[in-house]
């Protein structure tokens, strides 16, 4: 029997629109969204990323961050560098994505606050159990991933493993 209140995506999706819908209002009045959170997370984590990293890593699709990419700009926090040719060796279509002064410091003083969310989700979770649960994630995560690009609903019965 189907059970919503115990299966897993709604309940992943329940807590994880908890705590965005929290940290969506400490956004707010930043004028960013919590897509565009990710994107300034992902450059802290590496500043001067290609659109594809950044996509890779936050999850979004390049045609979305593209455009919110364009949106930072005009905010003033990012901005696109192409490479310098140095010995012929750069592709001169590869484009990176690099914090201003004004993006990293709006970054660094939202960390705090987006790590106390983490601080509160996993209250009464001891540090073996919140890397258990950050490697399982992962793991369910990689699992998904592994989905056939054009095939997003898996056939009835059928087993990741198996394959």
């Amino acid at each position: 029997m189907f059970d919503l209140a115990s299966y897993l995506p709604y309940l992943l999706n329940r807590a994880g629109t908890r705590i965005a819908d929290a940290f969506t209002e400490v956004l707010r009045p930043h004028g960013i969204t919590l897509t565009m959170w990710r994107v300034l997370a992902a450059l802290d984590h590496e500043d001067g990323q290609r659109m594809g990293q950044i996509a890779t890593l936050t999850s979004i699709e390049v045609s979305t961050l593209s455009r919110l990419v364009d949106a930072l700009e005009r905010k003033k926090l990012v901005e696109r560098r192409r490479p310098t040719a140095r010995g012929g060796g750069a592709d001169a279509r590869a484009v990176t994505v690099h914090f201003t002064a004004a993006g990293r410091r709006l970054t660094q003083q939202l960390i705090p606050t987006a790590l106390d969310y983490e601080t509160i989700a996993l209250d009464g979770f001891s540090a073996a159990e919140t890397r258990q649960i950050k490697a399982l994630l992962l793991r369910l995560f990689h699992n998904m991933d592994r989905l056939d690009a054009a095939e997003r609903t898996p056939a009835r019965g059928r087993t990741l493993a198996a394959e």
